[in-house]
């Protein structure tokens, strides 16, 4: 009902905003341009069953730069994609889908990705959750970005 004001139209318009567009399904890492990856996942949590989703990894001096959506498929599994890549990721940036997860889970994942995964930093964003980021802003110190509306983070 937020929609159309809850007055849809009887005739929805359809069809492309871009008609000479030539669009790629991409389902293996693909290398769009040098440095820049487009990273498949498919989620196999309940509740985003099958949802997939595409995150994007770029080559720096540092490492990688890693951006993903709301890490539907579990940011691990993003990871463990990027790490085909280049196993050194440098940041991570966005949501990390844990906004509902126990506060044994949102322990766990803080110290995972300091701990395991050796993020040099990270700037969650939206999906991630106040819990989440007061534990991986407790985690990673001076190394956690706040990445809200309008943050500008120089890139290596």
């Amino acid at each position: 009902m937020r929609y159309f004001d809850g007055n849809p139209p009887e005739v929805l318009p359809y069809g492309s905003p871009w008609p000479r567009a030539h669009f790629i399904p991409v389902s293996t890492v693909t290398e769009v341009v040098p440095g820049i990856y487009l990273l498949p996942t498919v989620s196999n949590v309940p509740g985003t069953l099958e949802l997939r989703e595409l995150s994007m990894a770029v080559r720096s001096p540092q490492g990688l730069i890693l951006l993903d959506g709301c890490s539907h498929a579990g940011v691990e599994r993003i990871l463990e994609v990027a790490g085909t890549v280049d196993k050194h990721i440098h940041l991570l940036f966005g949501g990390l889908h844990l906004v509902r997860a126990p506060d044994a889970e949102v322990q766990r994942m803080a110290g995972v990705l300091r701990d395991e995964w050796k993020l040099d930093e990270i700037a969650p964003g939206h999906c991630t959750g106040e819990p989440e980021f007061a534990a991986l802003k407790k985690a990673f110190g001076e190394r956690y970005l706040y990445a809200g509306v309008g943050t500008v983070i120089a890139l290596p």
